[in-house]
């Protein structure tokens, strides 16, 4: 079976990690550090807080943006559930704005028409996590100028975007957002195995993830009530969590950074490719903005199914039967049962159903030959000829 994503894993990263396995520190240690540091100047953003997963990353950016009861979050319905489900775990409510029916990101023009009723009825966000699908960044400028316009702040999902730029800036800059978010799971670009990252400009934003991360608590005696009682002491001050990242995770991290814009530049090389060799096949392929150099997290096309005898679920289930381990990124999240009970439906995003109904992630990593893309191709072919 060949997978849609993989990790690559060289010997270099064995070594990163079992060096730890042999030091005095699994956890809170100086690797944790250096991934930060890292990260943040290849980026170049100010501060950056490693974290167990991106979710826990998600959930500390919209707390330390003062999200919770009474407020809203809005972000894509096509996207993982965390970029929603971070708004819930703050007490808030969460709404969704229709995608741009190329990019698949959330349309910048659907929600300046959602931010102006909403400002009529009172129902204004606090918070918009804007993901960036696939690895394509959305248009940032856009959504920074609404931002200003109607108060809200702005988290940048880029889980799928490590190593991508906007306008010639990595993403993760911070240019037009508050927080940006990384994930490193095993099918992203880079991996920690489980992990994620926060990186902002604002120190006091870093300064109060930095506390929710590690159940809230602090050795600094600046933000302690009063004076230590000692070297050993140390205070709770917020209600923070374990979110921490481990050392193991972070030497793996760091190890991988050294290949991150290679790893990029392969991904760009497969889908010039794949843009090749589908060129006659009824298939839309990912269109790329002017402005967005893609992480390419994802390659995902659209079935023309009104040009083709199959249907989207026979076109999936033969490619699974033929070794291509295809996916769908992602069942659009109003569309969930969870959701629905919360009143959401079927009708109120069509651009996002519609791209539900179309849509299959292609195998798409680093390490995927010439030959292993040539057979995804052809039992693509062979698939939408298939009548049902």
């Amino acid at each position: 079976m060949i997978p849609y994503g993989r990790q690559e894993i060289t010997q270099a990263d064995i070594d990163a990690v079992v060096r730890v396995l042999q030091s005095d520190f699994l956890t809170q240690g100086p690797m944790v550090p250096r991934f930060e540091e890292c990260m943040a100047k290849h980026v170049g953003a100010g501060h950056a807080l490693a974290v167990n997963s991106a979710t826990s990353a998600l959930h500390i950016a919209c707390l330390a943006l003062g999200l919770g009861s009474g407020d809203w979050l809005w972000t894509t319905p096509v996207t993982f559930v965390a970029s929603a489900n971070c708004g819930l775990y703050c007490g808030a409510r969460v709404d969704f704005v229709d995608i741009d029916p190329r990019t698949y990101n959330l349309c910048p023009i659907k929600l300046a028409a959602r931010l102006e009723r909403a400002e009529q009825e009172g129902t204004l966000p606090k918070v918009l996590v804007a993901v960036h699908l696939c690895g394509q960044p959305c248009d940032m400028q856009a959504i920074h100028a609404l931002a200003r316009q109607y108060d809200f702040r702005v988290i940048e999902d880029a889980s799928h975007a490590v190593g991508g730029k906007y306008q010639g800036e990595f993403i993760g800059s911070g240019r037009y957002s508050d927080i940006t978010v990384f994930s490193f799971h095993p099918v992203k670009i880079i991996t920690t195995a489980e992990g994620g990252m926060a990186l902002t400009n604002n120190a006091e934003l870093a300064k109060r993830m930095n506390l929710l991360r590690s159940h809230g608590i602090t050795r600094d005696p600046e933000l302690m009530t009063h004076s230590p009682d000692g070297p050993w002491y140390y205070q709770q001050v917020e209600l923070g969590f374990n979110y921490r990242m481990t050392e193991l995770q972070a030497a793996l991290g760091v190890s991988q950074m050294e290949r991150l814009d290679q790893f990029v530049a392969r991904r760009h090389q497969l889908a010039e490719r794949y843009d090749q060799l589908l060129a006659d096949v009824p298939v839309v392929t990912p269109w790329q903005h002017a402005d967005a150099y893609s992480g390419l997290h994802l390659y995902v096309v659209r079935l023309q199914l009104s040009e083709i005898p199959a249907t989207h679920r026979a076109v999936f289930e033969s490619l699974r039967a033929q070794g291509i381990g295809v996916n769908l990124h992602y069942i659009p999240v109003h569309m969930q049962p969870y959701y629905q009970r919360m009143g959401f439906g079927a009708g109120d995003f069509p651009e996002a159903e519609r791209y539900y109904a179309e849509a299959i992630s292609l195998p798409m990593y680093s390490g995927l030959t010439h030959e292993q893309q040539d057979q995804v191709v052809n039992a693509l072919v062979r698939a939408v000829g298939e009548a049902q």
